[in-house]
């Protein structure tokens, strides 16, 4: 299907998920221009009360992720780096927050530059955290069904391999940083963080700029999450080593979750750009659902920052003994207080089982 300029002259030139629509070339019976009611007061203070929630529960959790896996440095494992850098970049998406919280409870008034940092951060947030979650799946297959731990265990190699993620997170957001500005919408007259395209001719590019990096920064590593761990817990189940199904429980369920909060975001997402190409048809109420599904998807993903550490504190065993380790270390608990806590407790002692599992 051919993509017209006329048709997609203003791909990116609204702000959706904030309530307004302004569009003159409606293709529907209707002539007037499609107007979104603007987000119930209570919604918006109470989705900026969210906001605050979760970058507390955040800078919390993810630091308390970092100062145990970085303190465990001997016993630290490949699955250890790649969830310490995952929890990085929550924090870092988790400093943006009370900037987003005060977006949506009246509008962007932090100026240019921080309206680009913000969104690249959330950006290189996302793409990170699917990245380094596909090659956790990947370690954990080598580990498990080829038994090449000796060769997932060369933590140099995933060094490079990290930075290789934060770069490549940095060059999918880079549109972020040049069409992301802060400007005030004509049919909202408050001023909005968003793509700011102008000119017909650049219509067809701006949908790649949307697809693209959904393809090659979710959908190609969720297909390589779902083969590696569909293959490993075959695996785990045909070889019934209950050490190794226990290494397995954080990984999975932090793939669920991330499933769960990301995923109905991307399909909105999706929605969305299939209206305004054409695909599906583009009317008035659509045009509604699909701006409140965005809406309200969007806030799911952004609480899932906070989630990861809960996660580990809830299932990974090894997790709370090493964190008990770290406040023996620091004196803040007495080491009577960690054995005892340990004899109550089993503690995996698997081959494979990192510092954070």
């Amino acid at each position: 299907m051919s993509l017209q300029s006329d048709e997609l002259s203003n791909l990116f030139n609204t702000s959706y998920g904030y309530g307004y629509y302004d569009y003159t070339d409606f293709p529907s019976s209707a002539a007037a221009p499609c107007r979104i009611d603007s987000t119930s007061a209570i919604f918006k203070y109470f989705v900026a009360f969210v906001y605050v929630v979760v970058c507390l529960l955040s800078l919390v959790g993810n630091s308390l992720v970092v100062l145990v896996v970085t303190y465990n440095k001997g016993s630290r494992s490949v699955t250890d780096m790649y969830l310490l850098h995952l929890a990085i970049a929550d924090l870092l998406f988790a400093l943006t927050l009370p900037f987003w919280a005060i977006y949506r409870a009246h509008e962007w008034i932090f100026g240019n530059v921080m309206c680009k940092a913000t969104s690249v951060l959330k950006e290189v947030n996302f793409y990170s955290g699917v990245l380094l979650l596909a090659f956790i799946s990947i370690d954990r297959y080598l580990a498990i069904v080829y038994a090449t731990r000796a060769v997932t265990e060369k933590r140099h190699w995933v060094k490079f391999l990290c930075f290789g993620i934060w770069l490549f997170s940095f060059l999918i957001s880079f549109p972020m940083v040049v069409f992301r500005n802060a400007f005030r919408d004509n049919s909202s007259s408050v001023v909005v963080c968003y793509e700011n395209i102008q000119g017909g001719k650049t219509s067809e590019w701006r949908v790649i700029l949307r697809i693209l990096p959904q393809v090659f920064g979710f959908i190609i590593p969720l297909i390589i999450m779902l083969l590696c761990y569909s293959v490993t817990v075959h695996r785990l189940l045909q070889t019934k080593n209950s050490q190794k199904t226990k290494a397995m429980k954080v990984i999975i369920a932090v793939v669920l979750v991330f499933l769960l909060c990301w995923l109905p975001y991307n399909i909105s997402i999706l929605a969305d750009t299939l209206m305004r190409v054409g695909i599906i048809a583009d009317t008035c109420d659509r045009r509604k659902s699909i701006d409140l599904a965005l809406s309200s998807t969007e806030i799911l993903g952004f609480a899932h920052s906070c989630i990861n550490p809960i996660i580990y504190a809830f299932i990974g065993q090894k997790f709370r003994n090493n964190f008990l380790k770290f406040l023996v270390a620091r004196g803040i608990i007495s080491k009577t207080v960690m054995l005892r806590y340990r004899k109550g407790s089993a503690s995996s002692t698997s081959g494979i089982t990192s510092t954070t599992l």
